[in-house]
């Protein structure tokens, strides 16, 4: 299976349809689920050259690489809108357009702090020791020497009995917490994770930066910073990129839940040195982290103070949504979502020679295989009884901005929405065996995932890559925290007639060169016949879920679990069971 170099993939290819159908083929293998026969008008729909065709366009230099606010946007816009119309697909949004509306903010942050250690100044430096912005989305804001308090992972879990904040006001203080999330041993086996604990191996939304930063602004800390994990697939240089580029983020309302003053990334050589000036060893510090018992430390005499400028500008983006209306006169106001974000990150005229980040495998890819699935679903004789619905969503590259303000302000009810599949970046390599789910064990959807992938005669892998951690790192984590099952499916690294180092060393060989470069340009050496095979896939399993009697659910352990609960019980509106 592909080790943890999928950088922020899943990539879908397709098939070449040159003897007879699939649907037909896989149909003769008895032990395999059938491939619906109603479906194969949509599967053989699904064009290679064609998704090729939109990755050109899409990912060409006219189109500026992408950014939300630009006239590349605009170009974009209208091309998926163009391209849904003729396919055949329905407005997606109630008022007759194919358009939501994204209120945004861009912002570039400019942090300095000040830190002294009894009285005396503590070198500090941006952004050399630290980097930071601020979401409160105004121009200047200030943190007024605040106490600095380590603690620990950042976390509140009282399903594992776990408190960080034990016993401690963090009102306007400056927080020190760590990366990621313990990883406590098993008491019967140390050289084992203990999987009551954290799931193990398997990373929850407790690791992510999103709920560390968001609960400490909840706690009233006036700053949070994180201390990277060296075993971490960012660096601190990454941060250090991406504090240089305009965020986005969603135009906050006055009813927008408290934001902290100044949130960002911390070196471990900077937290050992402030250590060692207030008598604290860091090394200590972490390993008292990794215990149920833990509690807060002040780091003695130290104190912060902060004040970040932000350079903004308001502007409206959007979201692309087209509709495929279910069969079902009752059913069809329920929905499956599939999700793929059409931004990328613009251009840079600071740089010499090529300038723009065209981001053709993400996501031009993920969004021309999104286009060759809803060609599919309009292809069918009949629709399934559920309806469909196709979003391309802006500004996922920094902040998830448009799958963020679709769950927040819903085009169809999130308690009628049974599942999110997203599609971010492509494998573009040729035909794999296998084929993952980049949040494996989290949703029933791993059936439909395992079934559809056993009808094409390949191996849905029943495990989780790199410890779930890319789950977090695309538009479906959204989805997630707003409740919606939702799945980032991808093809595995086991490719058709190749050696089996060939798939890692084509991903490792993306994400240590092109990634979020300005050399993810279309190649004359793609093979599209994966990306078919892998959309006729993910057309299966759309319509698979919503022809299906049951609404999928989360499982039983998930963080999400209780949100869909309370959501299902408060509108009584769940489906049959």
């Amino acid at each position: 299976m592909r080790k943890c170099v999928l950088w922020l993939g899943s990539c879908v290819v397709v098939i070449a349809l040159t003897s007879f159908p699939p649907t037909v083929r896989l149909q003769n293998a008895p032990s395999m689920p059938p491939v619906p026969r109603e479906i194969s008008a949509g599967l053989q729909s699904i064009s290679g050259d064609e998704m090729l065709t939109h990755i050109k366009a899409l990912a060409s230099d006219e189109f500026e690489g992408r950014a939300p606010g630009t006239r590349g946007e605009t170009l974009t816009v209208n091309y998926l809108v163009e391209q849904f119309k003729r396919s055949g697909l329905k407005p997606g949004n109630p008022d007759g357009s194919y358009i939501q509306k994204v209120p945004l903010v861009g912002f570039t942050s400019v942090p300095s702090a000040a830190v002294k250690v009894g009285g005396k100044p503590f070198e500090l430096n941006f952004p050399d020791d630290y980097v930071a912005l601020s979401r409160r989305l105004v121009p200047e804001v200030a943190v007024e020497s605040a106490d600095v308090i380590f603690v620990g992972y950042g976390i509140v879990a009282r399903e594992y009995g776990w408190d960080d904040y034990k016993n401690i006001d963090v009102r306007g203080k400056t927080l020190i917490m760590l990366e990621g999330e313990p990883q406590i041993t098993d008491p019967r086996d140390p050289a084992k994770p203990d999987d009551s604990m954290f799931r193990g191996r398997t990373l929850t939304y407790y690791s992510t930066r999103t709920y560390k930063f968001e609960l400490a602004a909840q706690k009233g800390a006036a700053a949070a910073f994180l201390i990277p994990n060296p075993a971490s697939q960012y660096s601190f240089k990454s941060h250090q990129d991406r504090a240089r580029q305009e965020m986005f983020e969603i135009k906050r309302k006055a009813t927008s839940p408290p934001a902290l003053a100044a949130e960002g990334w911390i070196t471990f050589d900077a937290v050992k040195r402030l250590g060692e000036a207030t008598g604290q060893d860091i090394n200590r510090l972490i390993g008292t982290a990794m215990k149920i018992d833990f509690k807060p430390v002040r780091f003695e005499r130290a104190t912060a103070a902060l004040q970040v400028k932000s350079k903004l500008r308001e502007f409206e983006s959007h979201n692309v949504v087209a509709r495929v209306e279910g069969s079902d006169a009752v059913k069809k106001d329920e929905y499956v979502i599939y999700t793929a974000h059409w931004d990328h990150l613009g251009r840079d005229e600071s740089l010499k020679g090529d300038q723009i980040y065209n981001g053709a495998i993400d996501n031009a890819a993920g969004t021309a295989q999104m286009l060759a699935i809803a060609k599919g679903f309009a292809k069918l004789a009949k629709p399934p009884r559920r309806s469909v619905l196709f979003i391309a969503t802006t500004a996922e590259e920094r902040g998830f901005g448009g799958a963020k303000y679709y769950t927040a302000n819903p085009l169809y009810p999130l308690h009628r929405t049974l599942a999110n599949i997203n599609l971010d970046a492509c494998n573009l390599w040729g035909r794999t065996v296998d084929v993952i789910n980049l949040g494996f064990g989290a949703t029933t959807l791993d059936d439909v995932l395992a079934e559809s992938a056993e009808a094409q005669k390949r191996v849905f892998v029943k495990e989780s890559v790199a410890g779930g951690v890319y789950f977090f790192l695309s538009d479906q984590f959204e989805f997630a925290r707003a409740g919606v099952p939702a799945v980032f499916p991808g093809s595995g690294s086991n490719y058709v007639g190749k050696p089996a180092e060939f798939g890692d060393a084509k991903w490792n060989d993306y994400g240590s060169k092109d990634y979020h470069q300005v050399s993810d340009e279309v190649r004359a050496d793609w093979d599209m016949s994966g990306a078919v095979e892998d959309a006729q896939w993910l057309l299966q399993v759309g319509y698979r879920v919503a022809q299906a009697a049951k609404f999928p659910e989360w499982n039983p352990g998930s963080e999400f679990k209780a949100k869909r609960d309370e959501m299902l019980t408060r509108t009584s509106s769940r489906s049959p069971r």
